[in-house]
């Protein structure tokens, strides 16, 4: 890892795309003797003010692991708060975001998601997709190797029906849940945790990473800093070579 020589951040190189695994809120809670509840609670604080961060430092899009497909297998009790969270952050969203040209997306399965909740993201979809500046993307019900064999299904589906004659990873992306969104520059992982968990697996496979210990709530401007200048400091081959 090659560090940027002035350890200072570069504000004509910040990644166009982040993607950010907000991983740590149940051990969070532990250390202080709350419920898991209650670390959700305080993670869903910290990703109001990095959004806001990524704003400002001019992020062109923002992806965030809200809910993966494998985590209904957690309690219940805790299910349902992450889905009673997301519901109070889809309908207070606009509120929050007034005056910053911020559109939300939605991705993932949305089969299994609460009524309640698709009519949200139905409608604050809907009233932001005018909206130019930063993409907040959230990855609800996400599994990355779901939305490949989903993906591959539509290519099939569309060579069947002549829609398309060759299958190629350009007609394999034009139908991931990402469709017509760049591959992330950079992706965080937060508390020590070293993988990728099914998340943008397609999407991640010239994607800088960077991993912190800090657990998700105790995750600030300073650390979403940090990573940036941890990536300005790299050199990005794509595969090739550079001199």
């Amino acid at each position: 890892m090659r560090l940027n020589r002035k350890n200072e951040l570069d504000p004509n190189n910040i990644p166009e795309h982040i993607a950010i695994i907000m991983d740590g809120n149940g051990r969070w809670a532990q250390k202080r003797g709350l419920s898991r509840s209650m670390g959700h609670r305080e993670g869903s604080k910290t990703l109001r003010k990095i959004v806001e961060a990524c704003y400002k430092l001019g992020v062109k899009y923002l992806t965030v692991y809200a809910f993966s497909t494998e985590n209904w297998s957690r309690p219940k009790e805790e299910v349902d708060e992450l889905m009673k969270l997301l519901l109070e952050y889809l309908r207070n969203a606009e509120k929050e975001l007034k005056g910053k040209n911020i559109r939300i997306k939605v991705i993932g399965e949305k089969k299994r998601l609460p009524e309640e909740i698709l009519k949200e993201i139905d409608r604050v979809q809907k009233n932001t997709e005018h909206i130019s500046g930063l993409d907040f993307i959230i990855a609800l019900n996400y599994g990355g190797r779901q939305e490949i064999v989903d993906a591959v299904s539509r290519v099939v589906n569309d060579v069947k029906s002549g829609k398309i004659t060759e299958i190629n990873e350009e007609a394999i992306s034009e139908r991931l849940y990402t469709s017509g969104i760049p591959d992330p520059d950079l992706l965080i992982r937060t508390s020590g945790e070293m993988r990728i968990s099914n998340f943008l697996i397609w999407q991640l496979s010239y994607t800088e990473f960077y991993f912190c210990d800090v657990l998700w709530p105790d995750f600030t401007e300073k650390h979403l800093k940090e990573a940036i200048i941890c990536y300005q400091g790299r050199q990005r081959r794509f595969g090739g070579v550079k001199c």
